[in-house]
């Protein structure tokens, strides 16, 4: 036998197998889209509700940025917002200073709740899927708002980035399979307690065993 490797080559007759794959419509109707959904309770994490998650996380990671930013230029920002220059020592700059502290402490209460939901979104938080959509959505018309009426506009040094991290965001959590996930049936399960005598566990058999019917000798 020679060294030349064999190639295998379909036979000319055989019949072609065609795999038809469903295209979702480029329209759906609300009533559709609401149909409620019921997936197996043992559905693994579907890759939107991941990457949703990690985009919530990037966003909190945006705001600290953005905070940290504020703080280092807050006299230019209270400059070209209100024509006041900040002297040192001076009424203004005390009262600008603790309008600094009330920002800081306010956006990083915010994001530390941004942070949590996240987590409870990547355990399969309905509730926590739905109220970080809505924070998106304000977030995204306020923007839109602002660009629109000319008081702020969408750059790098802005909202660029913080309004695609909620676009992302509001389009990956409002996915099916993240819906699907966060909707699942969830199965409760009963830890064993290791030590046996636990006295919850003590009263519960006593109280079984109280409740059961009497058989006749």
């Amino acid at each position: 036998m020679s060294g030349a490797s064999e190639q295998w080559m379909p036979h000319p007759n055989a019949p072609e197998k065609r795999v038809t794959v469903a295209k979702r419509p480029a329209f759906e109707s609300p009533a559709v889209l609401a149909t409620p959904v019921t997936p197996p309770p043992s559905m693994r994490r579907p890759a939107a509700t991941a990457f949703g998650a990690g985009l919530v996380v990037a966003r909190v990671i945006a705001g600290i940025v953005w905070l940290i930013a504020l703080a280092l230029r807050w006299d230019t920002v209270v400059r070209e917002q209100t024509d006041i220059v900040l002297e040192p020592g001076s009424d203004e700059a005390a009262a600008a200073d603790l309008v600094l502290v009330i920002l800081l402490v306010a956006g990083g209460i915010l994001l530390a709740v941004e942070l949590v939901l996240a987590v409870f979104i990547w355990f399969g938080g309905n509730r926590s899927r739905i109220t970080v959509m809505l924070f998106a959505t304000i977030s995204i018309a306020t923007a839109w708002i602002d660009s629109v009426s000319g008081s702020t506009e969408i750059t790098l040094l802005t909202t660029f980035i913080t309004l695609a991290l909620d676009i992302l965001v509001l389009l990956a959590l409002s996915s099916r399979n993240a819906r699907a996930y966060a909707r699942r049936p969830r199965v409760h399960v009963i830890l064993h307690r290791r030590w046996a005598g636990d006295p919850v566990i003590r009263r519960r058999h006593h109280r079984a065993a109280a409740d059961a019917p009497s058989t006749p000798e």
